[in-house]
């Protein structure tokens, strides 16, 4: 029965690319589903042989762990260097998609809370 070994929702390209990679490299028997076309799945990587299970639920654990130190060191010396992404260095690189987003948020909000003003006595 085959198996779901990585969900693709919000999962950047590179990441599937290199999961691809070393699953390939390793001999791992896997197959892809794409996206749904509205957007309900997102895809996925599946395996088809049960028996290649915990080899690729390895692999895939060391290769999480290896990027999620290599991210955290990419922050590190971003803190080290003064340059951390913060709301303020967004905004002076992004007005517009920040004031943007921040008029949606406040949009959401106040729809949200209209009928508690239009109901209230």
């Amino acid at each position: 029965m085959p198996t779901l070994l990585m969900n693709l929702r919000q999962v950047p390209d590179d990441e599937a690319d290199e999961v691809r990679e070393l699953l390939t490299q390793n001999a791992v028997a896997f197959f892809e589903t794409p996206p749904s076309r509205f957007g309900i799945s997102a895809g996925g990587i599946w395996l088809g042989d049960d028996a290649q299970r915990e080899q690729a639920v390895q692999l895939l654990a060391q290769y999480q762990q290896q990027r999620r130190e290599s991210a955290r060191a990419v922050l590190d010396e971003a803190r080290r260097e003064g340059r951390p992404t913060t709301f303020w260095a967004l905004l002076r690189s992004e007005p517009l998609r920040v004031v943007s987003a921040l008029i949606v948020i406040a949009t959401l909000i106040g729809l949200c809370l209209l009928p508690y003003f239009l109901l209230r006595d």
